[in-house]
């Protein structure tokens, strides 16, 4: 079901030993499944702590937890361990877990918010924000709407112009337009000046 390659299984043994060796495993979870927001979660699991339903990968040194209904999820991943001069990096890739886009038949609201979740709110979400789709006007313009640490936030603009409406018109040139339906002024950060009503500088 899943391949751990031997520098992985090094690298794991090396981690176990230095958290106490003896007692200890690893689990592995994916968080938002079929989603493209969805993201393998792989955390120290006490070894003897699992459910019945478990399916439990015997390594030389150390086991392996894949949580039940993480694991259709997880058919055909591979778990590498690159060496760096830098000291190497563990690399998850599980094809799999966020499903399949939109066909290029499906409707243009469902392939954008894809693109949105898939594309854009990953690298927002850095800066605690994302932004979602409203609805898609008869002229097909896309109405968007920014939450979280976007909401407010005197740089949205330019988030908006040089990184969100240049994805989204690489994938979907017929969009006309993306208008901004956010109440900024309610947000965290102040966007707008609350007693003027103008734009704050950014």
């Amino acid at each position: 079901m899943i391949d751990i390659s031997p520098a992985a299984q090094a690298y794991f043994l090396k981690l176990i030993d230095q958290q106490g060796g003896d007692g200890l495993a690893l689990r592995l979870s994916v968080l938002a499944p079929g989603t493209p927001r969805a993201v393998c979660d792989l955390q120290f699991w006490p070894a003897d702590r699992h459910n019945d339903n478990d399916r439990q990968l015997h390594f030389d040194g150390f086991e392996v937890h894949v949580e039940p209904s993480s694991a259709e999820w997880l058919e055909g991943a591979e778990i590498d361990f690159e060496v760096a001069d830098a000291g190497g990096q563990l690399n998850i890739r599980a094809p799999g877990i966020k499903g399949n886009a939109p066909a290029e038949d499906a409707p243009l609201a469902e392939r954008v918010q894809w693109v949105l979740e898939a594309e854009v709110n990953p690298g927002l979400a850095a800066h605690g924000g994302h932004v979602n789709l409203e609805r898609v006007t008869p002229a097909n313009e896309l109405v968007l709407r920014f939450g979280g640490g976007c909401q407010g936030c005197g740089m949205v603009g330019v988030t908006l112009k040089q990184g969100i409406e240049t994805t989204l018109k690489k994938h979907f040139p017929e969009i006309t337009a993306i208008l901004d339906a956010t109440d900024h002024e309610s947000g965290e950060n102040p966007y707008y000046d609350r007693e003027t009503g103008d734009q704050a500088a950014g």
